[in-house]
């Protein structure tokens, strides 16, 4: 029994419950280990009234007579055939009579009654923690993922000896991404039996005491029973005589109405949030007026309207695009994510909004996901909406995500009386941001409809069973107020599960774990959206290289170039420089490049990308760029001041500027026109979009005939699939054709070449150089040989 003496100096749950009534007899059978004391001890601060027998010293008689409300098996040395006692025969007996959990060897020995095989693991662990995936029910519900938990074992159950009876309910990762590893809990499918192969009576392990706390709370001897008698005793609180909840507790000015008697892991995962959230918020930096102050000085990154770009795809349905790494439903999906770069797939691929999951425990995400996810959209044409998919209810949540870069929140309907969401919803409009408003019942629905809600999303997946239902979608479409987008979410994971939505009028999906394993993730949501390549999410064209001639020093060298097809023309304007022009070479240049057309060899024909999509922000500047009828006049600047910069800029009407030296990436938001800037393969910043429209890869002055290795070129071509760039540096009319063909496989990515010294002789332009290199260049067509 429980008595002064039991403390518990585990850093949770310190203090004792009070006495549980149907816990007023419960056995726990000591398999003769040092532990057995432990389980006592924290049975008995859940509220258990405990009596403990060695597995020798007691018949199944004495039991049967005694009439156990629970049994509990400890721990203990050897195996479970041999040295459990009377174990396994007190198992056989009471399933499916009471509620049984057993320990280690307690759990090893409800393996083997119901046919499994426990044999040695391979390792011998004593005192070991390691993270551990469940399936976030029974003895688990309310827990987080990857909890550390004690191990002292050398002997497992197997899976391939794994009963039909019986399922695992927790593992060891055999992978990142969550593969199952050795056994660590197993559950009959019937009965209530669950049993745990680690020590969570170990001071150790984190939630121990929770999960015999949930064991204490089963019920009766099968599932069936114990689900019957909580359902009886649950009782439904109502807002205005109406079931608000469907079983959980909901958010009231900030605070948890826990009334409702039992506890769903949408409740614990509130409490956690709101535990969060409140010792965020007196961290210096971090306070609410932190954050005002923030805001008030307008850096939030520039927003797009939720609404209208939800309306905008490629496909007869919107994509919302989750990046989601975990759940309490699936557990680990993939903890190796790297949500930025997720996200340019995402885009790419058709995505009209960018789902980013930013809750810590269950979901492994981070308002850091989410700011970094925007910084990977910098720049990028027609891009996604950027949604915070969290638990929201609080403004502060709603401010972070606007700094953070957010166009959308979330809001759920299930967790927030009607007065906090009214609040929350004004004031995320009052950002500039229209929610998503949640809902999962005709309820719910309504109460969506007279907010006014423009997006609502119908959860497939009920937040208190975690049972999804894909049909619930279609059942509230009736009920949607007349222009408000719909989007069904949860459960969708091929095209048979949008067929329906389309035919009723949803406007958009949302698909996570299903986009998160997906090795092609632009074949997949064609597939799943019923696509093609001519949908928006195509291939790049494949096109004709664009030339510069650069050192260009008079106004016949600029008419040669340009009859013979040059696409850029580049004038040095670096006093100091050999190839530096005059103010009145310069201007006459700059009228040939205004006055001519190209000659009828057009460079760089292409068909761009389709206005529904998103696209590369280097693909569009280049595609920007080949959209011209005549040679665009390039001004070649080196460590030269801003404002000098800026008045050539205006004297010559130059449609270019190329910054050759060290100035700050920042520079090309300040110059009127697209700057070209000069990049070593191997150089911080080459691949920051939304600044420089095309990176220069050259050597350090250019100019000098010195060549790029190729291979950095192909390696820093490589690490960025979206990057485009313009080579230069040692290229002439005979060498540019194997040059190129040394990263052939990569010349769709070769935007264009730039020449200088390869078209001179003894230091002045060849006209005839120009010529050869022009035609030599042109033909070579982008992903031939």
């Amino acid at each position: 029994m429980q008595g002064p003496r039991l403390v518990d100096h585990s850093p949770d749950d310190p203090e004792p419950s009070t006495q549980l009534p149907n816990a007023s007899k419960l056995v726990l059978i000591d398999n003769y280990d040092s532990f057995t004391w432990n389980v006592y001890q924290y049975l008995a601060l859940e509220g258990a009234n405990v009596t403990v027998y060695r597995n020798d010293e007691v018949t199944l008689a004495d039991l049967i007579e005694f009439g156990p409300t629970q049994l509990v098996f400890s721990p203990g040395p050897g195996h479970p055939d041999t040295d459990a006692g009377i174990s396994c025969e007190v198992i056989r007996h009471f399933a499916g009579k009471i509620p049984i959990f057993g320990v280690c060897m307690g759990e090893q020995c409800i393996f083997s009654v119901f046919g499994g095989k426990v044999e040695v693991t391979g390792e011998i662990l004593h005192g070991k923690t390691s993270p551990l995936r469940h399936d976030s029910k029974g003895v688990y519900e309310g827990l987080a993922q990857d909890i550390p938990v004690t191990r002292y074992h050398s002997l497992a159950g197997t899976h391939l000896s794994l009963p039909d009876s019986l399922e695992v309910t927790s593992w060891m990762s055999s992978s990142p991404d969550g593969g199952k590893g050795i056994i660590m809990g197993i559950r009959h499918k019937q009965y209530v039996i669950e049993g745990v192969q680690f020590h969570p009576e170990s001071i150790l392990t984190e939630a121990g005491r929770h999960m015999l706390k949930n064991f204490l709370n089963m019920q009766g001897g099968t599932w069936a029973e114990n689900n019957a008698r909580r359902a009886s005793s649950e009782k439904k609180p109502t807002v205005n005589g109406v079931d608000k909840r469907n079983g959980c507790s909901t958010i009231s000015n900030g605070k948890v109405d826990s009334t409702h008697p039992k506890r769903s892991i949408l409740e614990t995962i509130f409490e956690h949030r709101m535990a969060s959230v409140k010792a965020q918020k007196i961290v210096p930096s971090q306070r609410p007026s932190d954050l005002q102050a923030s805001y008030e000085l307008s850096i939030s990154p520039p927003q797009i309207s939720f609404v209208d770009r939800l309306r905008t795809s490629p496909y007869n349905l919107s994509l919302m695009a989750e990046i989601k790494r975990a759940s309490p439903s699936k557990g680990v999906i993939s903890l190796e994510a790297c949500a930025p770069q997720q996200a340019r797939d995402y885009a790419i691929a058709g995505a009209s909004v960018i789902s980013v999951l930013t809750e810590p425990e269950w979901f492994k995400g981070s308002i850091d996901d989410l700011r970094a996810v925007r910084q990977s959209l910098e720049g990028m044409a027609n891009r996604p909406a950027v949604l915070r998919k969290e638990f929201i209810f609080d403004e502060y949540q709603i401010l972070e995500a606007r700094l953070a870069g957010a166009d959308t929140v979330l809001l759920i309907v299930k967790m927030l009386d009607e007065d906090t969401l009214q609040r929350l919803y004004r004031y995320s409009l009052s950002l500039g941001m229209e929610p998503l408003v949640e809902v999962n019942t005709p309820n719910e629905m309504d109460i969506a409809s007279s907010l006014g809600a423009k997006v609502i999303g119908v959860n497939n997946r009920n937040l208190t069973s975690f049972e999804v239902d894909l049909d619930t979608t279609s059942r509230l479409m009736h009920k949607v107020p007349q222009g408000a987008v719909v989007c069904a979410l949860s459960g969708i994971s091929g095209p048979d599960d949008v067929t329906a939505y389309r035919n009723n009028g949803v406007g958009a999906v949302l698909v996570g774990e299903a986009l998160m394993r997906a090795v092609d993730t632009t074949s997949f949501v064609q597939n799943l959206l019923g696509g093609s390549e001519s949908n928006g999410a195509s291939p790049r064209p494949k096109c004709d290289l664009m030339v510069k001639i650069c050192g260009t020093r008079s106004p016949e060298a600029a008419k040669v170039a340009i009859e013979a097809g040059a696409d850029f023309i580049g004038i040095i304007l670096v006093e100091g420089r050999t190839r530096c022009v005059s103010r009145q070479t310069a201007l006459a240049i700059s009228q040939v490049c205004k006055t001519m057309t190209k000659s009828s060899i057009k460079g760089f024909q292409c068909t761009t990308r389709r206005a529904t999509a998103a696209s590369e922000y280097f693909e569009h500047t280049a595609d920007q760029l080949s959209q011209h009828d005549r040679a665009l006049l390039v001004g070649v600047f080196r460590n030269q001041p801003l404002e000098y910069v800026l008045e050539q800029q205006r004297a010559l009407g130059l449609d270019l500027v190329q910054l050759h030296g060290s100035e700050p990436i920042e520079w090309a938001s300040l110059i009127p026109v697209p700057v070209i800037r000069r990049f070593g393969s191997q150089d911080t910043g080459l691949r920051r979009r939304g600044y420089h429209a095309l990176p220069l890869l050259d050597s350090a002055l250019g100019g000098t005939g010195e060549a790029l290795d190729i291979g950095d070129v192909r390696k820093t071509l490589e690490a960025d699939k979206g990057l485009h760039v313009v080579l230069a540096g040692g290229l002439t009319p005979d060498n540019i054709a194997d040059i190129l063909n040394q990263i052939s496989d990569l010349r769709q990515r070769i935007t264009a070449v730039d020449v200088s010294s390869g078209v001179e002789n003894c230091g002045e332009q060849s006209l005839e150089k120009i010529r050869a290199f022009v035609k030599a260049a042109k033909g070579l067509t982008l992903g031939k040989a």
